[in-house]
């Protein structure tokens, strides 16, 4: 050769014009290409681009000579293609005959692309963990439940180990530990114990999380994550952040000696805590609510109701909305006071429904047992809670009720004196099954400034019940067609037919007969009882020929009386 080509030669190539464009040929081309004899794989050529890819291929050498291992593979077993990892770079390469006696091989190497592969398979593994950290956390509203499932998706996917520590509360503080292929565990910690963990406090108080370098696993206290975890290589604490302030901190522990986390790992575990403790927050806040309620609700819950000598009290009371166990339909029970030996009763029915009825008619109830403290009778009671109504403020809030007074009268018998303001009067089931509307009526609570009022006294004799209901059960529709009330003539039979029954089965028998009614997708409205008896000297008992009391019984009289009317 008379002049020396970037392209290194073996000594079978000739000189000559066309062997020297091709090596010229060969060194500009990008891919890089070894050229080698068929016969025995001796290296011919190699390109600058081959030689810097695989600085140990050297011309009028064997192939398997400082070649990677993949290539050495290739050419023993006789196939085209391979793929290796050399000195850090992924290498593939194709063999292509050249003519009968030469062949080339081409590399190329993949490193950037493999680099860009697992980019991309890691960030659609960490997209596909934050939708799955998404779903599961946004699943409940109970703050327990949230935790475990923090330290479940953190386990599964960040670290070995995760801790998740809630804010001090009453001087300690909420813990939830799991490790991996454990069981998770749960207790409290006191608060002077928290500086003990690296991290901790500033997390805790909503600072930025510290690097993971910065933190000296070995500092960790012996009581923050078990023995059988092994010796803690990497310890990231982290900020659980929440609504205005922090719900917690996450710490996760990586075991082995050489263990890490990686600023990618780091930014991760940061996007998922913004999402933990945005769930933890709003579970928080969802039990303060809940508690809240809790303490509200249970004044303006139906009473327990008293029982006096000589008479029988019965309530029942179905909110509209289930989920409601309040509304605007209510009843209550006012005992003897020092001056009176009358039990005052009342059931009324707030216009509106779900929570602000229930906040007025916890209103209407405590004035009412203003009232009755200063033993004011039925028909003063509905004329100043007319006035205090009227003079709240509230514009269309009015309230339809019925007030009475109940004493135990001579030979077991109980006198009522009842008045209502715009209710359904009240209804008196007597000994011989018949049933009778009590005549008493009056205006609207809270509609009118002058309120007129035509009291009624009724008398009960053993065995006799007075009921006292609101609308929503008349009016509750359903049957057949769905859309049909209940109505009064229903009302008036099934009472009927409880004749001689106690108050309780009466007041039940009536219940089931309008969810009966309702049943299938029928409306109804906030359904109140209240049941008024005075009650039998004689226990009920199927023997003697006493009332046989069973729903068999009650159906046979009931066919029996319709036989009678319609003869």
């Amino acid at each position: 050769m008379t002049a020396q080509s970037p392209v290194e030669t073996g000594e079978r190539l000739t000189d000559g014009p066309a062997p020297a464009l091709l090596r010229a040929a060969l060194d500009a081309a990008g891919e890089a290409v070894v050229v080698c004899g068929s016969a025995d794989d001796i290296i011919l050529m190699v390109n600058s681009a081959a030689r810097a890819l695989i600085p140990g291929l050297v011309a009028g050498r064997s192939a398997a000579e400082g070649a990677p291992a993949g290539l050495v593979g290739a050419l023993a077993a006789g196939i085209d293609t391979f793929t290796d990892v050399h000195e850090g770079r992924h290498l593939q390469g194709h063999r292509r005959a050249l003519g009968a006696d030469h062949y080339g091989w081409y590399l190329r190497d993949r490193t950037d692309e493999v680099a860009r592969s697992d980019a991309l398979r890691a960030e659609r593994a960490r997209t596909a963990f934050l939708a799955e950290a998404g779903r599961r956390l946004s699943s409940t509203l109970h703050q327990g439940r949230c935790l475990r499932i923090t330290a479940e998706l953190a386990v599964s996917h960040l670290a070995d180990a995760a801790v998740v520590v809630l804010p001090v509360n009453r001087r300690q503080t909420q813990w939830v530990r799991l490790v991996a292929g454990g069981t998770l565990e749960e207790g409290m910690l006191r608060e002077g114990r928290l500086p003990e963990v690296p991290g901790l406090v500033e997390a805790l108080g909503g600072f930025p999380p510290i690097p993971s370098r910065w933190l000296d696993p070995s500092q960790a206290p012996g009581w923050l994550l078990p023995a059988e975890l092994g010796p803690v290589g990497a310890l990231l604490v982290t900020p659980l952040p929440g609504n205005a302030e922090p719900a917690g901190a996450l710490i996760l522990a990586r075991r082995g000696e050489h263990a890490a986390f990686t600023p990618e790992d780091e930014i991760l575990t940061r996007i998922f805590a913004a999402r933990a403790g945005a769930a933890i927050s709003a579970a928080g806040l969802y039990r303060e609510q809940v508690d809240t309620t809790a303490v509200l609700q249970a004044d303006l819950l139906p009473p327990e109701l008293p029982q006096p000598d000589g008479i029988e009290l019965v309530g029942s009371y179905q909110a509209a909305r289930e989920a409601m166990r309040i509304g605007g339909d209510f009843y209550d029970v006012f005992g003897p006071t020092d001056t009176s030996p009358d039990t005052v009763i009342a059931l009324g029915d707030v216009c509106g429904k779900g929570p602000e009825a229930a906040v007025l008619t916890g209103k209407v109830r405590q004035t009412l047992r203003a009232l009755r403290l200063v033993d004011a009778p039925p028909v003063e009671m509905l004329r100043v809670l007319n006035k205090a109504l009227l003079e709240s403020g509230r514009q269309h809030r009015f309230v339809t009720m019925v007030v009475g007074s109940v004493v135990r009268a001579d030979h077991g018998r109980v006198r009522l004196t009842l008045a209502t303001g715009g209710h359904p009067p009240p209804l008196v089931l007597r000994a011989d099954g018949t049933v009778e509307e009590v005549a008493v009526s009056g205006t609207l609570i809270g509609a009118v400034p002058r309120t007129v009022v035509r009291p009624a006294d009724v008398e009960l004799a053993p065995g006799e019940l007075c009921l006292l209901f609101s609308d929503g059960l008349i009016e509750a529709r359903g049957g057949p067609s769905g859309e049909e009330q209940f109505g009064d003539d229903r009302l008036r039979d099934a009472l009927a037919e409880c004749q001689g029954l106690p108050g309780v089965a009466t007041v039940e028998r009536v219940r089931q007969l309008v969810s009966d009614w309702v049943h299938g997708g029928g409306n109804r409205d906030d359904i109140a009882m209240l049941a008024v008896r005075a009650p039998t000297r004689t226990q009920l008992s199927l023997r003697n020929g006493a009332r046989n009391t069973s729903p068999f019984a009650i159906d046979a009289r009931r066919n029996d009386r319709r036989a009678r009317q319609r003869s």
